[in-house]
């Protein structure tokens, strides 16, 4: 499980932000369901991994501007085993926040600047240390539930928030060939006095509940799915093996993305 500074409370009600951001998050995953648990999932198209990587020596540089994001693969159904930990999917914008020196920059998924579209992440942003994140942007409603609808007709552009889930870069040193694991903790560190801006995405350790129980329990909720990743896993711009994507059938979000597919 994430550390407790990872669900936020509530922000001041002088300060803008999300209205409820914690409300529905990987914390709530952490009560199993009842019944059985679901039969494990088997992905023999996942190759084996060692914990143990072998060092290789670190980039002096990262490239500068825009660092397009590692991906999940669509898979079948979630993996099990303790090499893996769960996230909550969002219905949201894929975002790549930089800071270098004074300088933020927010990237779209494919690399459109949105810096002044959500000033929030921007300012929260603009606090930090030089880092590189990788997040979703979230919009919520007034109940604290997350709208991508919201998003598309940018009503509270001013209010969208980030769930931060990677760091890529931390004071000009290239984490990405740190594992996932490491990662994570580092980054829970960098936002743990963060601007309502920035919060980072709670996750489940697969040690504890395997991915299918998880799935099950983030569908009855009402989320748009979950991805699993390995926890010793790298940074990889491009579609990874090592982070596997699992969508809630009912979600709107997933129906849109097939009505898309099919009118293309």
């Amino acid at each position: 499980m994430a550390p407790e500074s990872s669900h936020p409370g509530r922000p001041p009600a002088d300060k803008p932000g999300p209205p409820a951001a914690g409300r529905r998050d990987a914390a709530r995953l952490a009560d199993k369901p009842g019944g059985e648990p679901a039969p494990r999932a088997i992905l023999p198209y996942i190759p084996d991994r060692h914990l143990a990587v072998a060092p290789r020596a670190r980039d002096l540089t990262l490239q500068a501007g825009f660092i397009p994001p590692c991906l999940p693969m669509t898979a079948p159904g979630p993996p099990a085993g303790p090499v893996w930990l769960h996230e909550i999917k969002h219905d949201g914008v894929r975002i790549i926040a930089r800071k270098d020196g004074r300088r933020v920059q927010l990237y779209s998924r494919p690399g459109n600047d949105l810096t002044l579209r959500f000033p929030l992440i921007a300012e929260a942003m603009a606090r930090l240390p030089s880092c590189t994140i990788d997040g979703e942007a979230v919009a919520c409603d007034d109940d604290g539930i997350q709208s991508f609808d919201l998003l598309r007709r940018r009503e509270r552009d001013d209010q969208v928030f980030l769930y931060a889930f990677d760091l890529i870069e931390l004071d000009g040193e290239d984490r990405r060939r740190d594992p996932l694991e490491q990662r994570k903790a580092d980054l829970g560190r960098l936002l743990a006095d963060a601007r309502p801006g920035l919060l980072l995405n709670g996750w489940i350790d697969g040690g504890q509940f395997d991915g299918a129980i998880v799935f099950q329990h983030a569908c009855a909720l009402g989320f748009e799915g979950i991805v699993s990743k390995r926890k010793d896993s790298r940074y990889v711009s491009g579609q990874s093996p090592y982070w596997l994507k699992m969508k809630n059938p009912t979600r709107k979000a997933v129906r849109r993305e097939a009505e898309e597919g099919r009118r293309r």
